[in-house]
């Protein structure tokens, strides 16, 4: 199937038209408007430096309901000894940095200077936030993604501390869980999450839910001022 190529006008095909591996079109821009069409219609933007923008909508899609979040025994020793102080929205632009420095064996980083500036006017919009894991006034770990309704896509994690990553997702579920959040989108399989309690579903389930998730009003702002990490830990340890 060929890939789609944009326009000027803020467009998408539809997602069933996105070819195996899940690239349903290239070009465009990564204007708040372009990407909040993009993940209204469950579309988000994937590629490396020097690429075009290459846009996608994967078959399947991974996700996580709120209410499968699986914490193991040790994730909860972790929660109980409060080794983490967790936090949302204090520093988004360190969080996404230190999520696109190259993992292990890897040359590159698909979150590109663009990227970065991109989501962090999304961020100043109120639509992407991030969480953080601190640990002895560092920061050790943390996530971000974008909310939309009662959806949260979540776009990459980073740690540099033992399960501080984990400390952070599981934290931001439990939040989201209280805010009558139903779906979490992890796009992608990854072993980590799966471990977590995601799982794969088809792409028409996946939208499908999206549109539901979607009739609710989005919350914007700043995450912090409702996001109460020491509460939240709290309640992870009873």
């Amino acid at each position: 199937m060929p890939i789609y190529r944009l326009i000027d006008e803020i467009v998408f095909p539809p997602p069933h038209r996105a070819s195996e591996s899940g690239i349903l079109a290239v070009g465009g821009d990564l204007s708040p408007e372009r990407l909040l069409t993009a993940y209204s219609e469950g579309i988000f933007p994937w590629y490396s430096e020097g690429e075009p923008i290459l846009w996608w909508s994967p078959d399947p899609r991974f996700v996580l309901y709120p209410d499968d979040l699986y914490v193991s025994k040790t994730m909860r020793q972790v929660l109980r000894r409060k080794i983490f102080t967790i936090t949302c929205d204090t520093c988004f632009r360190d969080v996404m940095t230190a999520c696109g420095r190259p993992r292990a064996k890897q040359k590159e980083t698909w979150i590109t200077t663009d990227m970065l500036e991109a989501y962090y006017a999304l961020h100043e919009l109120g639509f992407a936030h991030s969480v953080e894991a601190w640990r002895d006034g560092k920061l050790a770990g943390g996530l971000y993604g974008v909310s939309l309704g009662r959806c949260f896509f979540g776009e990459s994690m980073f740690t540099t501390v033992s399960n501080a990553s984990k400390a952070a997702f599981i934290t931001l579920v439990r939040r989201l869980q209280a805010m009558g959040f139903g779906l979490i989108d992890c796009q992608v399989f990854t072993a980590h999450l799966e471990s977590l309690g995601a799982r794969s579903m088809p792409r028409n389930e996946f939208l499908r839910l999206l549109r539901a998730a979607l009739r609710y009003e989005t919350v914007r702002g700043d995450w912090g001022r409702i996001f109460d990490a020491r509460a939240a830990n709290h309640s992870l340890a009873d």
